[in-house]
């Protein structure tokens, strides 16, 4: 997942790089972005989770891993001088003239490369939830999170240094080819795991991961998914909330830019702190999360957080156009995304049937991805609109698109409201410790002795 998230924004601080090398205007970098969602909205995230409810861990991690690499060659073709300029680039370029041919390529191995990383993240959480269940889930959890937050920060480093690590003209396909690699490399590792731990299953005689006949699973539990009130309301905060922050990622390194009449490698070096709040925190909170609990009361304060962030970028920084506020800004909105994520995913657990866990994640999943594959573009667009007969990069005046992810915000903090209303009537345990105590392990302990 760290390389995976690596190579999710290797691109992001550069968008000016890519209008003025490769001539992608803002809505075609916002299609782009938002390409890797929509394989995932249009159907292969649901049946990514009947994979792995059906075949396991092991199968759908190696799966998914595979599908990262392929998408991720096809992107590194797409920018690089083997594709630009040649007869299939001027094909794809002659049609929807608003998308050039390397983003019309890029964004099809963007597409590729989303579908396995969004099932590798449910296949993580499964197996996490899994080998967790009733232990310390929560930081496990968030101790993943935390690596693949650092992801973000060391692309958010790399990537503007890389572009220009050839001397001469910057270039794209340097970090590009360099995160294709990584993940390359995690794909060897990950099939190197895969035939170890089959092994070891040989030696002991016990899975490891995969399904069991206790835990069959059948479709009819994802329509029962689709009729239950509760999981629309995590998916629906979960879409608004990450919608917030994922295509903020993609964008935030020119809104920097051109609030702060900085150069895209000092915006970079400020956005990429953003994810250390989220790694540095992810885990204490989820330690806190299995020992005291109070999951639903830090969704609603990340959600607060957030709203507060996106008025201030939206707002106050144009009008005090400061570096300080901003990373401020940026540390405060990576608190914010420690508390929701590690309040929300150990959250799934408690009120989904762990029979179809995977396919309760997949389809949250789905949901939220509908959202990340619609928002990048309508940002896109609402930027454009927002600035019609600019045509310098560095000229763009972000606040009405802030402003939208702000109003996300707002939503996402009535859902979080609704989900601890619900906790405080049904007792789901939103709000309990994900570590029984003492006192109730021995009580259950002792139930089960009597039977």
């Amino acid at each position: 997942m760290f390389f995976a998230y690596m190579f999710v924004d290797v691109m992001s601080p550069l968008q000016e790089l890519l209008e003025v090398r490769l001539g992608w205007s803002p809505t075609a970098f916002g299609n782009y972005a938002g390409a890797e969602y929509m394989l995932n909205v249009f159907g292969f995230l649901i049946v990514a989770g009947i994979i792995l409810d059906k075949m396991g861990v092991r199968f759908t991690g190696t799966l998914s891993a595979s599908l990262m690499v392929g998408g991720a060659v096809i992107k590194l073709y797409a920018i690089s001088p083997l594709f630009v300029g040649t007869a299939f680039d001027g094909w794809l370029s002659s049609w929807w003239t608003a998308m050039p041919g390397s983003a019309k390529l890029a964004a099809l191995g963007f597409m590729i490369f989303g579908c396995g990383c969004e099932m590798a993240g449910i296949t993580v959480s499964k197996a996490i939830a899994r080998w967790f269940d009733g232990k310390e889930m929560a930081l496990a959890m968030g101790c993943e999170m935390a690596l693949a937050r650092l992801g973000v920060f060391a692309v958010f480093s790399l990537s503007p240094r890389l572009s220009q690590a050839l001397g001469g003209d910057p270039s794209v396909v340097v970090p590009v080819a360099f995160c294709t690699v990584l993940l390359l490399i995690g794909l060897i590792c990950f099939i190197v795991f895969t035939v170890m731990d089959r092994t070891l299953d040989r030696q002991t005689g016990v899975g490891s991961g995969e399904t069991s006949s206790e835990e069959e699973f059948k479709l009819s539990d994802v329509g029962g998914l689709f009729r239950s009130r509760l999981f629309w309301i995590i998916a629906l905060l979960c879409v608004l909330y990450y919608s917030a922050i994922f295509p903020f990622q993609r964008f935030g390194t020119n809104m920097l830019q051109c609030n702060l009449g900085i150069s895209a490698e000092t915006a970079a070096d400020l956005l990429r702190w953003f994810p250390i709040g989220a790694l540095m925190l992810t885990p204490p909170l989820g330690y806190c999360l299995d020992k005291f609990g109070r999951g639903a009361t830090m969704l609603i304060l990340g959600s607060l957080l957030l709203i507060g962030c996106h008025l201030v970028f939206a707002l106050l920084l144009p009008a005090v156009p400061s570096q300080i506020l901003a990373l401020v800004t940026i540390l405060v909105l990576g608190v914010s995304f420690a508390l929701v994520p590690a309040a929300l995913w150990p959250s799934v657990p408690k009120v989904m049937d762990k029979r179809y866990l995977g396919s309760a994640y997949s389809l949250i999943f789905w949901v939220q991805n509908i959202g990340l594959f619609g928002v990048p573009i309508l940002f896109g667009n609402v930027l454009a609109a927002s600035n019609a007969g600019v045509t310098d990069p560095m000229e763009y005046d972000y606040t009405n698109p802030m402003l939208m992810f702000a109003g996300f915000g707002v939503l996402a903090l009535i859902f979080a409201l609704w989900l601890k209303i619900l906790d405080t009537r049904k007792h789901y345990g939103l709000e309990a410790p994900n570590i029984a105590s003492d006192t109730a392990v021995e009580a259950a302990e002792a139930e089960s002795a009597e039977e």
